[in-house]
């Protein structure tokens, strides 16, 4: 049986592929002469009760000039435009689809899930589940697991964030649904932007944020391991933050370093991994600083090139593998979603 993977992500023209993990999924399921069909979240649409998509063939090229082309086109589609080589499919016609669009996690995005759902109910698997993807917010989801996570506060009241300071006298502030280190502020006693950062943050108390313990061990490096399944990749990526800077994201100027996993990385992942497997999250980025998880990203992990690059590794054969059997389990019915 040829396997038809869907993808939904940011748009492909758009992308670093010595960086992107969406293009190392595509160039393995190639590999594996899968079918590719390519959509963007606004390609997604519910019709006579069916979840639909305008959708394109797609074929990839480990090549920085040119990695992508549309129905086996002889150039590179640079153009947003609907184009002739479009079609309308049935999600239920693809075994796979996955969902890589990257945050906002905003209310667009959830629609999204809701029409995924629709064809995970038809059949198709959706990695990561379109159900845990809304229950899951890469934030609060730590909290499930309070024996791995530092102290930490979720709140919109600004005396609760001051009282929060005063105790552990050195935080790091960040929002509920941004990534690539935006918006995070380590905040220390008497800072006098507090104020000014509390209720821009919150909105004036509109918004809900999150205050974690600052945990020095950032400068060794905020480690982002993979999950496939709740097994973990044997070597993170630590991020190491540039020289004046808390956040080790790698979108914020972070350094990229390989290292194995210690001990105490295995026993957190232990902790999370079966709660990983019973909401069907296949694919999680887990950070990791010191001995603390501060997130658990389900929506579009990153790092499996870099990884790849380092260690000599497959991640996405590893993914792929997961994906097949599952897929095998769905085509002999032992698996019926509800």
């Amino acid at each position: 049986m040829t396997i038809k993977l869907g993808i939904v992500m940011d748009p492909i023209q758009s992308i670093n592929i010595k960086k992107d993990s969406s293009f190392a999924m595509l160039l393995e399921a190639q590999g594996r002469n899968y079918e590719l069909y390519y959509m963007e979240m606004s390609d997604l649409f519910i019709e006579n009760n069916q979840a639909r998509a305008y959708t394109k063939r797609l074929r990839v090229e480990d090549k920085s000039d040119s990695w992508y082309q549309f129905d086996n086109s002889l150039e590179p589609d640079n153009s947003l435009e609907p184009k002739q080589d479009q079609q309308t499919i049935a999600l239920s016609e693809l075994n796979v689809i996955l969902m890589r669009k990257d945050p906002p996690f905003d209310m667009e995005y959830i629609y999204a899930t809701y029409i995924l759902e629709m064809a995970e109910h038809s059949g198709t698997l959706v990695v990561n589940k379109p159900g845990s993807l809304r229950d899951a917010n890469e934030k609060l989801f730590t909290h499930q697991f309070p024996n791995c996570t530092t102290p930490t506060l979720v709140s919109r009241n600004k005396n609760q964030f001051k009282q929060f300071l005063k105790q552990h006298k050195d935080i790091i502030v960040k929002p509920l649904g941004g990534m690539g280190g935006h918006s995070i502020f380590r905040i220390q006693e008497n800072d006098p932007n507090l104020n000014v950062i509390l209720e821009t943050m919150t909105d004036h108390a509109n918004h809900y944020i999150m205050a974690q313990r600052f945990i020095p061990e950032i400068t060794q490096g905020d480690k982002r391991i993979l999950l496939i399944n709740g097994i973990p990749v044997d070597y993170a990526l630590a991020r190491i933050p540039p020289k004046g800077e808390t956040r080790g994201n790698l979108a914020a100027g972070g350094t990229g370093q390989g290292v194995p996993l210690t001990k105490r990385d295995y026993w957190l992942c232990e902790q999370v991994s079966s709660k990983l497997v019973e909401m069907g999250l296949i694919f999680v980025g887990m950070d990791v600083i010191g001995d603390y998880i501060t997130e658990i990203n389900v929506t579009s992990p990153t790092c499996i090139r870099e990884l790849d690059s380092l260690y000599n590794l497959n991640i996405s054969g590893l993914l792929m593998d997961v994906i097949e059997e599952k897929i095998g389990e769905r085509e002999s019915g032992a698996v019926i979603e509800h």
